[in-house]
């Protein structure tokens, strides 16, 4: 919001709110029952002016220079000192003015300056309180900005941590293609671009759309059927319609690389099968691929990386709204999750 050619944030807004209702409720309250004499409301307006002129300048005074200056950097018993003076110097300062136009009355400045303690130390009191309230306002607003930037410097780790390794073995790939002369080099190299242009750009926003992050996965498993060719069954189902669902990037491929990782090589007859299953504002993704069985246990505890940077960021982003299940056999590694769409945090 724009005020005066300056930038006001709503916690500026709010706060400067707070400071004018306080005070037209205050300093308006008397005008609302008062005799409607013309002697009287002169008399009235000469009781009232010296704390009309002098308690809102001793409220700014205490909020924006003595509590900010002394409060915060020198300490609370400074603060008071200096404080308890500046109340004595107002209130004088109000029998004074006081005494001035209320001259006729031969009352004296002790008279109206004791008058003036009450009001004097109301607004000292209540700006006090509205300056503790701020600072705890304040902290809480810092601690909770420290907090997300904590969770986004660890996300931007966990994100910078998702491995391209396959790419290296797809271009590898895609010399053999181009040296035997395929007609799959192309297309195989426009997958390739799609997929690097997705890692680079689009993964670096807070959320993308389901559809592309689907089309990911997709342009994902055909390079590597490509690149297995009839070594590996590679079993794909992508069932639902897309609502314009919103999903963390890069969220569920490491499902699949964990299982292109491990689900190959020494892997006997490896079947490599992928569900994933999409309704209103749910998710189901189910990945399984076939592991040795004597080399089960080795490989998950020396290449959990990914499924762990997987893991940390569902637990971050989605803390109530996932279910990931990890389940190992002798011969099967199966993940399966469950995600309600619309809770990112």
């Amino acid at each position: 919001m724009t005020l005066f050619g300056k930038n006001i944030t709503s916690d500026q807004l709010v706060r400067w709110l707070i400071i004018l209702a306080f005070f037209g409720l205050w300093l308006g309250s008397p005008f609302i029952s008062f005799d409607h004499d013309d002697g009287k409301r002169q008399q009235f307006y000469l009781k009232i002016l010296p704390a009309m002129l002098t308690n809102i300048p001793l409220f700014f005074l205490n909020t924006e220079w003595l509590a900010p200056r002394l409060l915060r950097k020198r300490g609370l018993s400074k603060y008071l000192f200096v404080l308890s003076g500046t109340a004595i110097f107002f209130i004088l300062l109000q029998g004074v003015m006081k005494n001035a136009l209320l001259a006729p009355d031969h009352k004296g400045v002790g008279f109206h300056a004791f008058k003036a303690i009450f009001p004097v130390f109301f607004v000292i009191a209540v700006s006090t309180v509205y300056v503790m309230v701020m600072y705890m306002l304040e902290g809480e607003k810092a601690k909770r900005e420290e907090r997300q930037e904590r969770l986004q410097s660890e996300l931007s780790f966990l994100r910078s941590q998702i491995s391209p390794h396959f790419i290296f073995n797809i271009l590898n790939s895609i010399v053999y293609l181009i040296r035997s002369k395929s007609p799959l080099a192309e297309p195989v190299t426009i997958k390739l671009s799609d997929l690097m242009r997705y890692m680079l750009y689009d993964s670096n926003d807070a959320q993308i759309s389901l559809e592309k992050e689907v089309s990911y996965l997709e342009n994902y498993v055909e390079l590597q059927k490509i690149r297995f060719e009839e070594d590996v069954d590679i079993r794909t189902h992508i069932e639902g319609e897309n609502g314009g669902q919103l999903i963390e990037p890069m969220l569920l491929i490491p499902f699949v690389e964990n299982a292109f990782k491990h689900g190959v090589g020494l892997v006997k007859d490896p079947i490599i099968d992928i569900d994933l299953k999409f309704s209103g504002e749910e998710m189901v993704f189910k990945v399984r691929n076939k592991i040795t069985p004597e080399g089960a246990t080795e490989k998950d505890n020396s290449s959990g990386i990914g499924l762990q940077n997987v893991r940390r960021r569902l637990e971050l982003l989605y803390p109530d709204a996932h279910r990931l299940e990890l389940r190992r056999t002798d011969e099967w590694f199966e993940a399966d999750l469950w995600l309600a769409f619309g809770h990112a945090k």
